[in-house]
């Protein structure tokens, strides 16, 4: 939806989980020299000033990014979570948390000179901002296109490696099903491809049903995480938590949650009932 900004979100409790997963498949997919694609099909602004009007609006990133920032030098940190903490420090080299990385700026600083990273934004005020930070990136693509319509014409890409995320904003009904569709469609053209489907966890029956549509389209293996640390309000609305479903994830990737997500529960707890959930299937 063109309404939609992700600044009035940056930094909460789903995109610490979102992008502790993105760095996790990317740092797997650069143990090897091959280069890959890296493509955002709902990229936003790239990144965030947290002491914008938009992100001091709701301020969720007090209760996501800066619940963990004091804790970032800590000593038994889960290696995923220190490693997602260290990519947002070098956003904010001062140790004052001022700026939040969005997906693309967490993707680039892992690229290396080999890869390739495609970025798709239909807000025009966002795609400006994305434009003016990577459009001139060496391998870098900025399109002002519908990234569900867009993955369809970069993959598979020349080097047969690809890592594909896949997160609107999902404030329409529409954005489900477009979910479960482009998915289908992608794993069609380029079964080997890494897809990673971001979802909010809220009462919507649409929001139930994904993970279990998704399943369905991965017949190669997948993954799927949740992290539900926050009460609905009153009338039942409001984001409780998110989940990832990983399609051909990383043989790593089940470990390094088994060990971060229940972590990440306690520190981002908002109520006695927290809880979080990890499953898997491997062919």
């Amino acid at each position: 939806m063109l309404a939609y900004r992700h600044a009035f979100h940056a930094g909460n409790h789903a995109d610490v989980l979102k992008h502790l997963v993105l760095l996790q498949v990317q740092q797997h997919l650069n143990l090897k020299d091959t280069p890959y694609r890296a493509i955002d099909t709902h990229a936003g602004a790239g990144g965030y000033a947290l002491s914008s009007a938009a992100a001091r609006k709701k301020a969720e990133h007090r209760q996501g990014i800066a619940t963990l920032w004091p804790q970032r030098s800590g000593s038994k940190l889960p290696d995923a979570v220190a490693q997602y903490l260290q990519a947002v420090a070098v956003f904010n080299p001062d140790g004052a948390l001022r700026h939040y990385p969005g997906s693309p700026e967490l993707l680039q600083l892992g690229l290396r000179a080999q890869d390739q990273l495609r970025l798709f934004e239909l807000h025009p005020t966002d795609h400006r901002l994305l434009n003016a930070q990577f459009g001139r990136g060496r391998g870098a693509q900025v399109m002002e296109a519908d990234g569900f319509n867009g993955l369809k014409g970069q993959i598979p890409p020349p080097s047969r490696r690809a890592l594909v995320l896949i997160d609107p904003s999902y404030e329409g009904h529409a954005d489900y099903g477009l979910v479960h569709d482009t998915l289908a469609d992608a794993v069609r053209r380029f079964a080997e491809g890494c897809y990673l489907v971001w979802y909010p966890r809220v009462h919507k029956p649409q929001s139930q049903r994904l993970p279990q549509r998704l399943k369905a389209l991965a017949p190669k293996g997948w993954l799927h995480a949740q992290l539900n640390v926050q009460r609905a309000d009153a009338q039942g609305f409001g984001l409780m938590g998110s989940g990832m479903f990983v399609v051909n994830p990383p043989h790593t990737l089940h470990e390094s949650l088994a060990q971060a997500l229940p972590w990440l529960t306690q520190a981002l707890a908002q109520h006695e009932g927290a809880n979080h959930v990890l499953e898997h299937h491997r062919v």
